[in-house]
């Protein structure tokens, strides 16, 4: 299995214990580029989906740990993705 399968099945399951990191990955994964942040926050952005719900995530680690809502949020995305 690729590590991008692995990620998405890990948030599915359990979005309230991916890393930060991985939620970071994951969104990676699925097209979504880096544009900026500091601190605790990392803003990505999809090129593909304009201005549409979902094309700007706005992640935040909390002690390591990617924020649940977050997590739902990216997965949910991912899902128009698949289906759009």
């Amino acid at each position: 299995m690729a590590k991008c399968d692995k990620l998405l099945l890990k948030a599915r399951n359990s979005p309230h214990n991916l890393k930060f990191e991985e939620v970071c990955a994951l969104a990676e994964c699925y097209g979504w580029n880096y544009v900026g942040g500091g601190g605790s926050h990392r803003v990505y952005m999809h090129p593909t989906l304009g201005n549409t719900v979902g094309s700007m995530m706005n992640l935040q680690s909390k002690k390591g740990k990617a924020k649940a809502y977050q997590v739902r949020q990216l997965l949910g995305a991912i899902e128009g993705l698949n289906h759009g």
